[in-house]
């Protein structure tokens, strides 16, 4: 399996013979490329600049804007809302399992979740976490929800980039959270087999323009 992050909470999952799926794709006017992807799925967490673009995407049959249960193309999507900063605007975490393998695509999740949550992120593999604040979790709470969930990998979304229009914190804050002063950078995380290590692996992805 292959995931590649093209900024903020924009990423591509890709996994052979299964539905490609494009999480959050976000608008040009934020200052950062414009996207050009393709792919069979779209999820948006919420409706906002920085997450629904979906017109971005090229090939998709579905686009998710919402809780539920999902099957599309051999991969198992399930949408839970969560609390968003904006209260009018709900936010929507998405988990993907892809032939066992299971990502989880916090969104703007602006608060530690609740137990509920909690227990049905606790099987999750690899977790596509906000740290840099503004309407989502910031460094302090996204390492606390990493200590809660134990993933196996960790990749950190929604962050300063440069040119981005949005005052967020750098990934460094939550580096220091996480105590990594050594981060292993990536320019797309590659996942041959299902074996991890026993303690969180934090991967810092470079963005794909």
């Amino acid at each position: 399996m292959e995931i590649t992050w093209h900024g903020l909470s924009c990423f591509r999952l890709k996994e052979r013979n299964l539905a490609a799926v494009v999480t959050d794709p976000y608008d040009e006017t934020l200052g950062l490329p414009p996207l050009k992807l393709m792919g069979e799925v779209v999820t948006v967490s919420h409706n906002a600049p920085g997450h629904n673009n979906v017109d971005a995407v090229s090939g998709y049959d579905f686009a998710l804007t919402g809780p539920g249960e999902y099957e599309i193309g051999g991969v198992f999507i399930i949408g839970i809302a969560t609390a968003h900063k904006a209260k009018s605007i709900p936010n929507v975490l998405f988990m993907f399992d892809f032939d066992g393998l299971t990502v989880a695509h916090l969104g703007d999740m602006s608060k530690v979740p609740t137990q509920t949550q909690i227990e049905a992120l606790e099987q999750v593999n690899v977790l596509l976490v906000p740290v840099g604040g503004g309407n989502s979790l910031n460094a302090a709470e996204a390492a606390e929800l990493v200590s809660m969930l134990e993933p196996n990998i960790v990749v950190p979304m929604h962050y300063r980039l440069p040119g981005l229009s949005l005052e967020l914190d750098g990934a460094e804050r939550f580096l220091n959270e996480m105590g990594v002063t050594d981060p292993n950078e990536e320019s797309s995380l590659k996942l041959t087999s299902r074996t991890f290590a026993e303690e969180t692996e934090v991967v810092i992805l470079t963005p794909k323009v």
